[in-house]
C-alpha cells in the first residue's frame, strides 16, 4: 500500500518546506499533478520546480501529466527528476507512443483515466504499464468531493489484474480521505494518492500513518 501526498494541496508559499514535511511524514511517493490551463482549466507548476525539489527527498516523484501536449514535456520532466510519468487515455491515438516513450526514458509508466471515460478504454495498454490511475474526480482542481460511482471501475481493473496476472498497481486520487480511502482499498486500490486530507492536517506523519493503517487493514492482498 502506497501512500502518495499531492502536491497540489501544499502551501505554494513554501513547496520546499512541504516537500521535506512529506519526506519527514514517511509518505512513500510525492505526486505532482501538472495542468497546463488547456486540457484541465487550471495551471500548477512545471519541470523547474519539479528539478529545484529534487535534491530534497528521495521520495518517488508521481509526476501526473494532465496536459494537451504531454509529449513535449516528457523529456523535460525525466530530466528534472521525475520517477513515474503519468498521461491520460483520453489521448486516444497518441497514447501508445507516449507510453513508449517514457519508458523508453528509464522511467515508471502511468495511465491515468478521467471519471467520464469508459474503464474499457485502458484495456489495450495493460500489458504496457506500471500504474493504473483511476481519477476519483474530475481533474483539475483539489478538494473536490469524492465519486462513488468509479468504485466499479477500480473493481473491474482489479478482476483485469488478477486475471491477466499483471503487477500494476491501482492508484486513486481526488477526494481521497480516510474514509475514502478504506472504500477504494476494498475495491482494489493499492496506491492512494490524498492532498488536502493529508497536506492540509498539522500532523503529516500521523495523518499518513493513519491512513496507511486503514488501507492495510481493509485492502486485497496483491496478484500477479
Amino acid at each position: 500500500m502506497i501512500i502518495a501526498p499531492s502536491l497540489l494541496a501544499a502551501n505554494f508559499g513554501c513547496l520546499a518546506k512541504e516537500t521535506m514535511r512529506a519526506d519527514r511524514a514517511r509518505a512513500d511517493w510525492l505526486h505532482l499533478d501538472i495542468m497546463d490551463g488547456h486540457f484541465v482549466p487550471n495551471i500548477s507548476f512545471g519541470p523547474e520546480a519539479v528539478r529545484v525539489l529534487r535534491p530534497l527527498t528521495r521520495l518517488k516523484f508521481d509526476v501526473h501529466l494532465m496536459c494537451s501536449r504531454p509529449e513535449i514535456l516528457l523529456i523535460p520532466f525525466a530530466e528534472a527528476g521525475a520517477d513515474h510519468i503519468i498521461v491520460h487515455v483520453e489521448l486516444g491515438d497518441r497514447v501508445t507512443p507516449l507510453l513508449w516513450k517514457i519508458r523508453s526514458l528509464g522511467k515508471k509508466v502511468g495511465l491515468a483515466i478521467n471519471p467520464p471515460t469508459a474503464i474499457s478504454n485502458v484495456q489495450p495498454y495493460l500489458e504496457q504499464i506500471d500504474q493504473l490511475l483511476i481519477m476519483t474526480v474530475n481533474p483539475g482542481f483539489g478538494g473536490q468531493p469524492f465519486i462513488s460511482e468509479m468504485l466499479p471501475k477500480i473493481q473491474q481493473a482489479c478482476s483485469w489484474r488478477r486475471e491477466r496476472n499483471l503487477g500494476w498497481g491501482i492508484e486513486v486520487d481526488g477526494g481521497i480521505n480516510f474514509n475514502t480511502a478504506i472504500d477504494c482499498a476494498k475495491a482494489g486500490a493499492d496506491i492512494f494518492v490524498s492532498g488536502t486530507a493529508l497536506f492540509g492536517k498539522r500532523q503529516l506523519k500521523k495523518a499518513v500513518e493513519k491512513i496507511r493503517r486503514l488501507v492495510k487493514t481493509h485492502g486485497h492482498k496483491r496478484e500477479g
